[in-house]
């Protein structure tokens, strides 16, 4: 499955590293980032988080909740989190639904490994639509922060 700009953002439901569960709905009224990522501790999601958390407060004045969201189990999350100090929200889909819901998939991975999610950023507004869609083949390359901001910025 896969869904494109102007249509309506999947809702889901997924467990933080703090065994709370953190649904999209909770967000409505806000707009939301949504970065998906392959694997906790790798060194391109090390780098594109860490991104993330020097520049959240660019987000956080364009009235956006960044939510980032791996197959990783939550007790690697938590670590993940805790070692790199992380400032918003982390979220397991170990079950891979939500991943495979938004078409930000990989079916087949690196080293014979199934079922990882795609780096992809989504912005989905105050009324729970998709305004920006970026679904990355390619583990190695990071998404396009200043198109991010940028269209944030427009629906502000």
């Amino acid at each position: 499955m896969e869904v494109n700009v102007g249509e309506r953002a999947p809702l889901f439901s997924l467990r933080a590293p703090d065994k709370s569960e953190v649904n999209l709905e909770d967000y409505q009224g806000k707009n939301v980032v949504l970065l998906f990522f392959p694997l906790a501790f790798s060194s391109v999601c090390t780098k594109e988080l860490c991104l993330m958390r020097d520049e959240l407060s660019d987000y956080n004045h364009l009235n956006t909740e960044v939510l980032a969201i791996s197959v990783d189990s939550i007790y690697a999350l938590r670590r993940f989190k805790e070692e790199y100090g992380y400032n918003f929200v982390l979220l397991s889909d170990f079950n891979k639904e939500v991943s495979r819901s938004y078409g930000a998939l990989h079916e087949e991975f690196a080293l014979g490994m199934r079922g990882v999610s795609k780096r992809s950023v989504f912005i989905v507004d105050k009324e729970g639509l998709i305004r920006y869609k970026e679904v990355l083949d390619n583990p190695g390359e990071m998404p396009d922060f200043q198109q991010v901001r940028e269209t944030l910025a427009t629906i502000n």
